[in-house]
């Protein structure tokens, strides 16, 4: 596909951006908990229903926030370290499940009509997947920048939340790589079975992630460094979406651990970049829970799921949901003619 318009024209004006993060409108979170306790329930009985209902209206700026307009966003790209074996499939299934998608046959079709949301999929080069980053980098400076662009075209303003999913044959290694390289540890620390590796695997995983993080060990260690030198195309999408919805005040919902990876660089230099994310669920990786913690996230599910492509944060949708239709819809003490002393 072209290019995007850009966004960020270089990688200093990248790290600006992430320097600039705009916070929630506090008067606004002031509102609507002035709402919550008017409400004809006990104070604080619908727990993480009544804390996401104030979330939401402090990024959407209104006192009763709505989800009118909800969009999965799926980004696609082919990663050049799958050479090493590090996957159960081979990287054409990352286009073959691109038309799957676009057929309506994926779960996360499913998933995103049963939540009433909006679902792009987004294919970045599919055909030239990045370079293996045992060797070098995964992306030149150009093509990292594109691909941030491409995922901040896809945010539009209007939007009331923006689920970031993907799809990419051999990306849990990208993004075990990512999150090692970011916020530490070894690389068995971060490492899974992803698309169902057998022990054999895992241990090729390891040693490629041991091997990248040796080989870019004097790197810079900004945001798009890491980003360029150890992630995809489709994970710097969904950082270019993620910092894009944080400019135009829009909440973002993470889906499994590698949208939460394509954030680790980001927020390991400016952690405030996830108050306006959501973790949607913790997956079954064995490093998601650590990244979540890391990450400051707490998932509002864990169903032991770990498809990716935006599924778990598809479903965790219908919660937000629930929780905006509460704050919406119940009545006021005074409306009820109930004692606000009951």
């Amino acid at each position: 596909m072209p290019p995007a318009a850009p966004f960020w024209s270089s990688p200093a004006d990248f790290d600006a951006a992430l320097r600039a993060l705009p916070g929630p409108d506090t008067d606004a979170i002031a509102a609507a908990a002035a709402r919550q306790a008017q409400l004809t329930k006990p104070a604080g009985s619908l727990a993480r229903l009544e804390q996401l209902a104030l979330f939401f209206a402090g990024w959407q700026g209104r006192a009763i926030p709505a989800l009118d307009q909800g969009r999965v966003l799926i980004f696609a790209g082919n990663h050049g370290v799958t050479v090493h074996g590090v996957s159960a499939f081979p990287a054409e299934v990352t286009a073959q499940m691109v038309a799957n998608f676009n057929a309506g046959g994926a779960a996360i079709n499913a998933l995103a009509a049963a939540a009433s949301l909006d679902l792009r999929v987004v294919p970045i080069d599919l055909d030239r997947p990045t370079a293996d980053f045992t060797q070098g980098a995964a992306m030149s400076d150009a093509d990292c920048l594109a691909a941030l662009a491409i995922g901040a075209a896809a945010v539009e303003p209007g939007l009331d939340l923006v689920l970031l999913g993907e799809m990419g044959i051999g990306n849990s290694t990208a993004a075990a790589t990512l999150a090692a390289r970011s916020l530490g540890g070894s690389a068995a620390d971060w490492v899974g079975p992803g698309t169902g590796v057998d022990a054999d695997g895992i241990a090729r995983k390891i040693a490629v992630i041991d091997r990248a993080l040796a080989f870019h060990a004097d790197a810079p260690m900004t945001p798009f460094e890491t980003l360029r030198r150890v992630g995809g195309r489709e994970i710097a999408a969904m950082a270019g979406a993620a910092l894009r919805a944080r400019q135009l005040r829009i909440p973002v919902m993470l889906d499994g651990f590698i949208s939460g990876a394509a954030i680790a660089p980001l927020a390991a230099a400016h952690p405030a970049i996830t108050d306006h994310c959501l973790a949607g669920h913790c997956s079954a990786e064995p490093g998601h829970d650590r990244l979540l913690r890391q990450l400051g996230l707490d998932p509002l599910l864990r169903l032991g799921m770990r498809l990716g492509e935006g599924s778990g944060a598809a479903v965790a949708a219908n919660i937000v949901r629930s929780a905006l239709a509460v704050h919406a819809q119940m009545a006021t003490f005074a409306q009820a003619g109930v004692s606000g002393a009951a």
